[in-house]
């Protein structure tokens, strides 16, 4: 059982490592040396310096999982990819695209006789050792063929992973998974900060959410890491209040408008993201400086 691992980010190689661990023979490839070399050693693992050897390297019908950023690096890779490829083998792109690109990637890569499957991967950092929810989009063929390696990835063969529909299908639900994902940050984010607020009760946030952990309605994956890391540093006065937005939290809210479904719990929180990045900041002023023109309130200078 062999495979080839286009992108050996911190998803990509530690998907190698897992793999590699149960016998998959792995032909990993990046386009940084030092990505490579990371790998370099461990058994069932080999990786070589271009695209080419690493797809030649593996015997007919080929599979090959990329995980690369979604848009153009994973467009170019795929176009090259598919240059190498034989009628017959197989490309799973496992990274967060969107998953009207999967569609359309779907299709063009059924006129050369490739077949595709999209891999929403959930499991981030903890999914070498825990094992990663997967969610797959494809014909049942194609599925079929990949799921020997899904099996190993996921967190036991039977549970973790899931033939979501055809092509699209598995980014689709990945994509509202991150949605939620969001919604769910964002009210932890919330009633935490709430309680920190609440200055003469003295809350001990560390040990409120430990607490939550057992038996709570609103215990969680999610709130055992929030009080793991409350447990060390409960202030975080060392950590700037900036938090990034991938692709897919903007897909679902946009989703949601195209589909006339209202997510304004999801949308909101990726909102409330947009101004942690500075980018409410304007409005701000301008809603100082109208306070100002109307009211003579003072407004406050930048220092």
């Amino acid at each position: 059982m062999d495979l080839a691992m286009i992108g050996l980010g911190r998803m990509g190689a530690n998907m190698t490592r897992r793999l590699a661990r149960a016998s998959v023979r792995v032909r990993a490839y990046d386009v940084s040396p030092a990505a490579r070399a990371a790998l370099s050693g461990i058994a069932a693992v080999s990786t070589a310096a271009t695209l080419s050897e690493t797809v030649s390297a593996l015997a007919p019908p080929r599979v090959v999982w990329l995980m690369l950023p979604a848009g153009d690096a994973t467009e170019s890779t795929l176009t090259q990819v598919a240059a190498l490829l034989s009628p017959g083998d197989i490309v799973v792109d496992g990274a967060n695209a969107y998953y009207k690109d999967s569609m359309r990637r779907a299709q063009s890569l059924a006129s050369h006789g490739l077949q595709f499957v999209d891999a929403g991967v959930s499991g981030g950092v903890w999914g070498l050792e825990n094992g990663y929810a997967i969610m797959l989009g494809g014909a049942r063929e194609a599925v079929d063929r990949v799921a020997p390696f899904v099996r190993v990835l996921a967190p036991s063969p039977d549970a973790g992973w899931l033939h979501c529909g055809p092509a699209g299908a598995g980014h689709f639900v990945k994509m509202i998974h991150n949605g939620i994902e969001y919604g769910m940050m964002q009210a932890y984010a919330e009633g935490l900060s709430l309680m920190a607020a609440k200055s003469e009760f003295e809350l001990d946030l560390a040990a409120i959410t430990e607490m939550w952990r057992h038996g709570s309605v609103v215990r969680s994956w999610l709130l055992d890491l929030t009080a793991e890391f409350l447990r060390h540093d409960s202030e975080l006065s060392g950590i700037e209040p900036h938090v990034a937005d991938s692709g897919e939290g903007r897909w679902t809210a946009l989703e949601a408008v195209e589909l006339g479904v209202p997510a304004p719990v999801m949308s909101l929180a990726l909102m409330a993201r947009f101004a942690s990045q500075g980018k409410a900041d304007y409005a701000s002023r301008l809603l100082a400086m109208m306070r100002n023109a109307f009211g003579g309130h003072a407004v406050k200078p930048k220092r």
